[in-house]
Formats: structure tokens, sequence, C-alpha cells
């Protein structure tokens, strides 16, 4: 690394697409040789300020200095020639190739013919001086996660990145490799060689090795200041506001309140293999939404998972009107469990395919979508578009491709699908996030009628403001465990922040 840490300041960034502000005149200094936390709910608009500032977005409004220095980033070219690199939720390296070709190749001056034994000898000298130790041999794919994120780290610093922005970055890491991963950057800090600004939604590493934070809440500033004069608490009241939101949940359908689903003790591991959900358990009743509250990464992901047959779990179970549940396919038809999970065109759709045909998953085997072996095509495009008039989902035809529609479109699409029958369960996951103002009033309308028509709703969102308005009853998640409990009628925000923040 030629040179030293740098400092980076977006001053007044707004940013706008369409008719919707996703920043709003927001300010941030991020000091030379500090660790810069930044906080926020589920789009707060922190992924928005960093691309602003690595030049994939060009703010409306507002400018960035590095150094006290105006600059202009029109691209991440510009903003990696200013020293400025970031380091990615999702591994970017070539599976295939060595770590020492990773880093090689990541040069903008590569030779057309290359001395490996040169490059091996300058890479050599260079990790002398850095604190990670990686197998410069060994392929990618072959790697731990936490020494595949220690390479990404050491590949923007052998590019002499000098700010570091890392989005999650110890998303795939147990909790060892996460603190010493951090611990190892936070001294790099102290040393004056870099600065880091860390998007990230864990408290515990916030107190533990930033020195500052900023809080976004609906792209506007929301906090900031130094960690050590913060409490989670402090920072959760923030990320939420300390307003509680209006909670009105719509004219509502007494049911008789008979228990539908019971899980009990459930444990469930992360893609690392570290515990995501512990001896978790619960129930839902018929005709109530339970609204699952805190902040993204303490086990709702996964709690999700398993309910819609995505991840297997290690321990306890999940009964279904007393039968158990292990929510394969024929289960879930038989029991009428239905589910949409977050990001539903990577969780719940096959792009290629056509809205008519997604829209038949659940029962193109059935009659009239089948007969015998052979798909009946065309009782299936009719069908399809009674669901597409009902649901008011926008497409060109029942046959256009469902990646081409727009993303309020395709929650409405799989809406459609999942609600289309009777349903008894309903499990929901940040159903509303990155949609329009129309969009999300008719989808949380949905919502609201398949709990009138009698189902039992889990409603996952780190949206608050969504848990007041739709339901019954709130539950606070923290490190895998339900550590809160209420009825929205006496929820109080001040006690749900400080059950997010593990108080």
């Amino acid at each position: 690394m030629t040179g030293r840490a740098q400092t980076i300041e977006a001053i007044g960034i707004t940013k706008r697409f369409g008719a919707f502000t996703a920043l709003d005149n927001v300010s941030a200094k991020i000091e030379a040789g500090s660790f810069h936390a930044l906080l926020g709910e589920n789009g707060a608009g922190k992924s928005t300020l960093v691309k602003c500032i690595m030049g994939y977005y060009t703010p409306d409004d507002g400018s960035v200095l590095v150094d006290d220095r105006e600059r202009e980033i029109a691209n991440p070219r510009d903003a990696h020639a200013l020293g400025i690199g970031m380091v990615y939720q999702h591994f970017t390296l070539v599976p295939g190739m060595t770590v020492l070709e990773n880093l090689v190749m990541a040069r903008a001056d590569v030779p057309a013919i290359i001395d490996w034994a040169k490059e091996r000898k300058g890479v050599e000298a260079f990790l002398q001086k850095m604190p990670f130790r990686v197998p410069l041999n060994l392929p990618a794919a072959r790697l731990a996660a936490g020494e595949k994120q220690k390479v990404e780290i050491l590949k923007q610093l052998y590019l002499d990145r000098r700010f570091l922005i890392l989005d999650e970055p110890t998303s795939v890491l147990t909790p060892q490799e996460a603190d010493e991963v951090l611990g190892l950057l936070r001294q790099m800090t102290r040393d004056g060689l870099l600065t880091i600004l860390m998007i990230t939604h864990k408290f515990r590493e916030v107190m533990a090795f930033a020195d500052a934070v900023t809080v976004l809440r609906r792209g506007k500033p929301a906090g900031s200041g130094k960690v050590a004069d913060l409490t989670p608490t402090d920072m959760a009241t923030m990320m939420i506001g300390a307003e509680p939101p209006a909670h009105g949940n719509g004219d509502r359908t007494v049911h008789d309140g008979k228990v539908v689903v019971e899980i009990r003790n459930l444990v469930a591991e992360n893609d690392a293999g570290a515990i995501a959900v512990e001896q978790l358990s619960l129930s839902l009743r018929a005709g109530e939404i339970v609204g699952i509250a805190g902040v993204s990464g303490n086990g709702q992901s996964q709690l999700v998972e398993v309910l819609a047959g995505q991840r297997v779990p290690v321990g306890g179970g999940v009964l279904v009107h007393g039968e158990p549940y292990g929510a394969r396919r024929a289960e879930s038809q038989r029991l009428r469990v239905f589910c949409l999970p977050e990001e539903p065109p990577r969780n719940a759709c096959v792009p290629k395919m056509s809205v008519a045909e997604n829209i038949a998953f659940r029962r193109f085997d059935q009659a009239p979508f089948a007969r015998r072996a052979w798909l009946n095509r065309k009782p299936m495009r009719t069908w399809a578009r009674e669901m597409i008039s009902r649901y008011r989902v926008k497409t060109v035809s029942a046959d256009s491709p469902i990646a081409d529609l727009s993303g309020g479109n395709v929650q409405r699409a799989v809406l459609a699908r999942e609600l289309s029958g009777d349903v008894d369960v309903l499990v929901v996951a940040n159903p509303c996030f990155g949609l329009d103002f129309a969009a999300v009033a008719e989808i949380r309308g949905q919502i609201l009628a398949a709990r009138n028509r009698g189902a039992a709703v889990l409603l996952v969102s780190e949206d608050l403001d969504e848990i007041f308005e739709l339901a019954d009853r709130v539950l606070v998640m923290f490190h895998g465990h339900i550590v809160h409990e209420t009825p929205i009628g006496s929820a109080d925000i001040a006690v749900i922040g400080r059950a997010m923040a593990g108080n």
C-alpha cells in the first residue's frame, strides 16, 4: 500500500428513481483512519448511498469529497483511481483460479505475458506487510468462507484501495471468523493505513469494532455519533423511529382462534453451518396475523426458509393441524400451507417461464391442467388470465416471461398463485420491499383479506410500520430466539426497540 487512510465525505446526497426518492439530502463524513458503521432497516438507502460514492449511481444533488476535495466520480473506475474500493456481500473470486491468480488478474495493468515467478515474489512481499495469511496456490473454490473473505479484502488492499466499503462483510462468516477479520481491519485503521465504512445490521459488531455510526431511515438521516456515546437501544431507536407507528389493521372478521401451527424447539443453521434459529417455539391461530420484527440477520430468513421447504431444520419440528409438517409439496397442498418468500423473482419463480406457468406451479399436475402425463395448456392459460385479472397483474400476456414483469407485478402474480385456493396458513417475508405505494396497498390488502377468511398468517418484516399496520400480535427475534411478545394494542415502540437491540 503506497498511501495512507483517507477521508470521504458525502454532502447533501439526493438520489431519485422516477417519483421515488431513495436518498433525501443525506450527509456523512467518514474520517481518515476510522471504522465507521452505516446502519438502517431494509430499504433505508444504505446501498444507494455507497453506490453513489462508488460511482454506480450519479446523485441528482450533492457531492462527494475525498480528503476535503470535491471529486467527480462518474463510474467505479473513477472511484478506484481515488483509492476507494468495495468488498461485496457475496464473493467475487473466480472459483477455478488460485489465490495468486485472483489477485494478479484483478489489476488493471496485467501484462500480455505474465511472469508468474516475478508476480509471486511481488505478492509475497505484499503479504509480508498484511495481517492476513492466505494460501496462494489454493483454488478459491477450496477456501473456507473466512479465507475467501480475507482474500476479497486483500485484493482491495493489493489494488491500493485506502478507503474500503464493506457490504455486510460477515453475513457468511461464523462469529469467530467475523471477529478475526474485523479485528484485523480495525487494527489497520488504528495504524492509519485504512478507512472503513461498513454496512451492517449487527449491533454487536458495531459496539465491538466501530468508532462512529451513521443511521438512515427511509432515505433520510436518522442520527449519528460516536459509538462510545451510544447504546444498542439508541441505535435501534434511530433505525425504527421514536414515535410508534399508527396501527390499524382494518376491519377484522373474528374466528375461533384455534391453533393451526405449532413450531416446537426449532433449530436451523445458516449457510455457514452456524446456528441461526435456536430452540424457537411459537404458535399461530386461525384468523390472526403474527408479525415477527427484528434487525435483519437474527434468524428470520432461516425460519421462513424452513417453513417454505428451502432449508432442512437440524432440530425441533413444525405441526400444522396437529400433524408433523416437513414443507413437502404434498404436505403443503393437503394442509393448505402457502408462502410468499423474500425476493420472489429469485425464490419463488422460474424467470424464463411464462406468467401462466409460474402461476400454475401449485397445480400444474392436477386436472384440468394435466391430462395423464401431458400438460393441458389451454385451461392453464384461461385460469392464469383469470388470476391476472383478479390480482391486477400488469403483463403483456399470460405467455410473457415472468422476468419481464416489474417487482410489484411479480409479487402480485405469486400472491395470485398462493392465495388462489383455500388457505389455512400463509407465510410472507418482507412482502412489500422496494414496491411503489399502489402495489404496497394492494398486497397488504390481500394479506388482510386472507386473515379475514380465517388463515393463520406469519408476517416476517424488517419494516416495523408494516408490522404495526397489519399484525394482531408482535414477536421480536434476536440471535435466533423470540425475546419479546405483545398484542399489537399494547405494543410499546421503546420496548420493541430494546428487544431488537438485545436488551
